[in-house]
């Protein structure tokens, strides 16, 4: 079996490194995209890598590359949605060119249904357990968190972790962290706090399960995604509903080792069992063989310049204005300024990037 990832090797993050790697356990041969490809070239050039047809095109949202011909592939195709709570309406439309939608967000499987999507499906966020042995460290900090800090949508975080490091030790968590790193942090941490974005205070993000794949006690607000998962309060991880709580919450189970210990081990079984990247890979795989084949994006029914309209969005959200551009030629004048939905796409290009586009929407479409 054979599996083609529309990025290169060297462009995977640690969720699509996870994968890969599990794949690559089930003997199933990965092909990636040269350094060379474009971010517009077409699926041919691809598949001519490849010593057999495909079991899966498989885009892992790493780099921003959508070959042209994607919709007409002979094989299943599917598109990662990883941070699926934001563009949402976005990620919907871009999933309209693939097979399978991969959502890796609890919740939002019906939504991408009701919109037109045939085979949504949920595969949330998982841990490599290579990265988090079965051995005991002395656990020198705390509380510990590794992820973003800057940016306007991370004030919650970045106060919380403000006060913790007053009050606690913990480690460097306001720079990045290679997953080595991270493994590492988090095996040596008594407990690991999680605060969502300010715009998705919910959001567990990977940061469950490698909190718990790790032996730490996993603590982070509620209302939180976690009980979607089945994992439960006071059971896998600790929940605080108000922010004037996590300090009080923290000292508690620093000072009950027993308890913290029991609920930690509880969490990290849950997740070693249930949440790896080799479980999502058989689910994943699974599903393939059941729909044997089967192929239903709905823009394998499309006409050529409703096509290019979604490719147009695409690659004007991701900044790679030249294949906006040769898609617009694509499309012809005609067609877009008749199209409500080419207007309302390229009205959205204009108004972010309204002194880019203005200055050459007229040349572009004179070539």
């Amino acid at each position: 079996m054979t599996i083609l990832f529309l990025c290169q090797e060297r462009s995977l993050c640690k969720q699509a490194e996870g994968y890969a790697r599990a794949f690559a356990r089930r003997d199933i041969r990965l092909v990636f995209a040269p350094q060379d490809f474009p971010p517009n070239g077409h699926l041919e050039q691809l598949l001519g890598r490849c010593a057999e047809r495909p079991a899966l095109i498989l885009h892992p949202e790493t780099d921003p590359i959508l070959p042209m011909g994607l919709h007409e592939s002979d094989s299943p195709t599917a598109c990662f949605q990883v941070d699926t709570y934001a563009y949402t309406h976005r990620r919907i439309r871009w999933s309209m060119l693939f097979d399978y939608a991969l959502v890796c967000h609890a919740g939002f499987e019906e939504k991408f249904r009701a919109a037109g999507i045939p085979r949504p499906f949920t595969l949330l966020h998982a841990v490599n357990p290579a990265f988090f042995p079965d051995q005991d460290l002395n656990r020198v900090f705390d509380v510990s968190a590794v992820g973003r800090s800057d940016g306007p949508t991370y004030k919650a975080r970045r106060r919380i972790l403000s006060r913790m490091s007053a009050e606690f030790r913990t480690n460097e968590w306001w720079r990045s962290h290679s997953y080595q790193e991270l493994a590492d942090v988090y095996r040596t941490s008594r407990i690991v706090v999680n605060v969502g974005r300010d715009d998705y205070p919910t959001d567990v993000g990977m940061r469950f399960a490698e909190a718990m794949a790790a032996g730490a006690l996993f603590l982070t607000r509620v209302p939180c995604d976690l009980p979607r998962l089945g994992f439960e309060a006071g059971t896998h991880f600790v929940g605080c509903r108000h922010e004037r709580e996590i300090v009080d919450t923290v000292r508690y189970y620093l000072n009950r080792e027993a308890e913290r210990a029991r609920i930690a081990a509880a969490g990290r079984e849950k997740v070693l069992g249930e949440h790896t990247y080799d479980c999502r890979v058989n689910a994943l795989l699974h599903r393939l063989e059941q729909d044997n084949g089967q192929l239903f994006a709905p823009a394998r029914a499309w006409s050529r310049q409703r096509v290019s309209l979604h490719y147009l969005d695409y690659f004007a959200a991701h900044s790679q204005m030249d294949c906006a551009y040769s898609e617009l030629r694509r499309i012809g004048l005609r067609h877009l300024l008749t199209s409500a939905t080419g207007t309302s796409l390229i009205a959205g290009a204009l108004t972010r990037r309204s002194r880019y586009w203005l200055v050459n929407v007229g040349r572009a479409l004179m070539n």
